[in-house]
């Protein structure tokens, strides 16, 4: 999910979850974030269509995505070379949907993401 606090695709599925602080917006600016929220490792990404949070582990082999190389929207996991598109968390290559998304809104400088 961007910027905005809910979008339609947010609405229709299954109810956000509990919202957690993750990190502040000047932390995005140089690279993307790794954080621990209720029990999930989780990435945050500043894009220039918004900002996103998707699983921080690769489908493939569990490699960290937030330290892969983000161009545009597409991450690429450090360790294999898997790709990935951060606003949806398909698999480049298959379409496939491999990563969870999280729905995020930006209160100010926090990036807050829902958990279920």
């Amino acid at each position: 999910m961007h910027d905005s606090p809910t979008s339609a695709s947010a609405a229709a599925a299954e109810p956000p979850g509990e919202w957690h602080l993750a990190c502040l917006t000047h932390e995005l600016a140089s690279a993307p974030r790794e954080v621990l929220i209720a029990g999930r490792v989780i990435a945050i990404f500043r894009t220039p269509a918004g900002t996103y949070a998707v699983d921080g582990m690769c489908a493939h082999q569990g490699g960290p995505i937030a330290k892969g190389s983000l161009d545009g929207s597409c991450v690429t996991c450090p360790w294999h070379g898997w790709q990935y598109d951060v606003r949806t968390g398909n698999n480049i290559l298959t379409g496939r949907q491999m990563l969870t998304t999280y729905p995020v809104q930006l209160r100010g400088e926090e990036v807050w993401v829902a958990v279920p």
